[in-house]
């Protein structure tokens, strides 16, 4: 499982135009899931994640989480991740996850996060979005299960 997470002042996703999602302050993090990518890991990734001390304290040090500063998260799929791009030009997505499992994932993901959380917003799964934000930093962490 793959999580990029930006810090962000504002972000929104639109699919055909219309907002689905739209957060001030928080993360927007983009979601790749792997075939052999579990809800064990999505916990650990999720823990990681919501633990991360990124935005800065009264001395400018990055020393404060998601929860101190009450921040938001927007939550979207993003296959892509698991692009492989070594052989040719054309990205391989064969180590993304088949889309009902990643999409499963993807939604346990958010419901796990609206437990601790009390603004979370989505893309759609398999759409075409809009993503757009103003990176706070700009501040941008890859997290990585196969690292964690």
């Amino acid at each position: 499982m793959r999580f990029v997470i930006q810090r962000v002042k504002e972000s929104e996703v639109r699919v055909d135009g219309e907002v689905l999602g739209s957060i001030g302050k928080g993360f927007m993090v983009l979601i790749g899931v792997s075939n052999s990518d579990t809800k064990e890991i999505a916990d650990k990734m999720i823990k990681k994640m919501l633990g991360l001390r990124i935005f800065e304290d009264e001395q400018g040090k990055t020393n404060l989480s998601l929860d101190t500063v009450g921040g938001s998260l927007l939550l979207i799929s993003q296959f892509t991740l698991y692009a492989n791009c070594k052989k040719g030009n054309r990205p391989s997505f064969i180590e993304a996850g088949a889309p009902g499992m990643a999409e499963e994932m993807y939604e346990y993901i958010i419901e796990k996060c609206k437990e601790q959380v009390e603004m979370v917003e989505r893309g759609q799964f398999g759409a075409d979005m809009k993503v757009s934000l103003i990176n706070d930093g700009p501040f941008t962490i890859i997290l990585d299960s196969d690292n964690l």
